[in-house]
């Protein structure tokens, strides 16, 4: 099977979920001072770009890695849709964040949010070393160093998450700012991410 249909149904979810992170901010029609209305939902904002850099960034290495794909078998489909169902997902803490952050409850949501994004990175290490171990489904004229390459950069996102997850038990507002660092950072191009290989 080509890679094609897989990848068009992942484009779908990725649209429909970035476009859902929208939804969470509103304003009341009662607001007697719309500035400062609009001030005081601040936490959205910052769920929204947070959660929005890191789709995006899922999405340009979902279409990085499957440049490499040469065909698709059926543990691949259930994986890539278990990513999918974590993306879709994320709207959900994102709204936990923008609702509990300025209201009480900001650690919860915190850890809901950064519990979230480390499933997430799970998923897609999960994904990458069933496509690439032994070379599974990866095309034959892709260098074994660019594989390598990715495999190392991947290696510390997990940890990251987690670390950045924990300090929601210090401070909510700095895990949240952390999670806004580490997408940023990856969107960055000269990122390990986005170097190529020596």
């Amino acid at each position: 099977m080509s890679t094609a249909r897989l990848e068009t149904f992942s484009d779908g979810v990725f649209a429909i979920a970035i476009t859902l992170l929208v939804l969470e901010f509103g304003i009341s029609a009662e607001a007697e001072d719309l500035g400062a209305a609009l001030l005081h939902i601040w936490p959205s904002y910052l769920a929204y770009v947070t959660t929005f850099l890191t789709i995006g960034v899922i999405w340009v290495n979902h279409h990085d890695l499957f440049n490499l794909v040469e065909r698709v078998d059926r543990p691949l489909l259930f994986l890539n849709t278990v990513l999918l169902m974590v993306v879709a997902f994320l709207p959900f803490p994102t709204r936990l964040v923008a609702e509990f952050l300025r209201r009480g409850d900001e650690e919860t949501a915190a850890l809901a949010y950064g519990i979230t994004f480390i499933v997430l990175a799970i998923a897609f290490q999960v994904l990458w070393r069933w496509i690439a171990t032994g070379r599974r489904l990866i095309h034959p004229d892709v260098p074994q160093r660019t594989l390598d390459h990715i495999s190392r950069s991947y290696n510390p996102g997990i940890p990251i998450y987690i670390g950045a997850t924990l300090l929601a038990l210090a401070s909510p507002l700095a895990s949240i700012a952390a999670l806004l660092a580490i997408a940023v950072f990856y969107a960055l191009p000269g990122s390990m991410l986005t170097r190529s290989p020596s």
